[in-house]
């Protein structure tokens, strides 16, 4: 029987993940072409075919400044289905479950993949009101909504700069200018939370918070919405402290 190490007609295949694989190694900083020949010790015209099919498939993005490669949507969609049986679903499940029967809203949880946040948790809360602006499994940049905010909040100044110089149009697009964006990320290191207003849906506004990490940079959210006459700023503050108590609460 074969071992998979031998199994025919699968080298371009294994070439392909190997690429994948060391771009998932140096996804924050990115990798050019001539990294990536030095990493798996392929041909550099392999490598730049490889690289120009996985871009071209998604599973890869190139930056047109940099022309450094990261990985792109399409895998990072790959991640999150392995996701539906993660840990940290499973940890924070009741804590999700437990902000939406406070709340009496949606509540969302987020994980950082990149330079964007991923959603793989949604509770509704009792609320006659829901809000569909994100579903399980959208993606959007680092910083645009309020879970992605809090979590490029707790990120260092230069990795927040770049994010904000390579995904300008999408800030924009958000009401994010450069301005704006500067002051809610001061806001939101100052109260510990963000909360924003008419980001990523139009009458639509909310409060998130990160999930401490003690190992390392925090990479989950969790985040609170509702229409925003609902969202006075004092709800919005009384929202922000029951997410940091739960939050600082340790999770089942």
């Amino acid at each position: 029987m074969s071992t998979p190490s031998e199994t025919p007609g699968a080298q371009n295949m294994r070439r392909a993940l190997q690429v994948l694989r060391v771009l998932g190694h140096h996804h924050e900083g990115g990798m050019s072409v001539s990294e990536v020949v030095a990493a798996t010790s392929l041909e550099r015209s392999t490598a730049h075919r490889l690289l120009t099919c996985l871009v071209e498939e998604r599973f890869a993005d190139r930056d047109a400044a940099t022309r450094r490669y990261r990985l792109g949507l399409e895998a990072m969609r790959l991640g999150f289905a392995s996701l539906s049986r993660s840990p940290l679903l499973a940890r924070y499940e009741g804590v999700v479950q437990r902000l939406a029967r406070m709340s009496e809203d949606t509540v969302y949880l987020l994980l950082r993949q990149g330079d964007h946040t991923v959603c793989v948790r949604r509770e509704d809360g009792a609320f006659p009101i829901k809000i569909f602006s994100t579903r399980v499994g959208d993606t959007r940049v680092l910083g645009v909504g309020v879970g992605g905010m809090a979590l490029l909040a707790a990120a260092p100044d230069e990795d927040i700069a770049r994010i904000r110089a390579q995904h300008a149009q999408a800030f924009d697009a958000a009401g994010l200018t450069a301005s704006r964006f500067e002051k809610v990320v001061a806001r939101t290191r100052k109260m510990g939370y963000a909360e924003m207003t008419d980001t990523v849906t139009q009458g639509v506004a909310g409060v998130g918070a990160v999930i401490p990490d003690p190992g390392g940079a925090p990479f989950a959210a969790i985040s609170i919405a509702s229409i925003k006459p609902r969202m006075t700023p004092s709800r919005r503050a009384e929202l922000g402290a029951m997410l940091l108590e739960a939050l600082r609460e340790p999770a089942a």
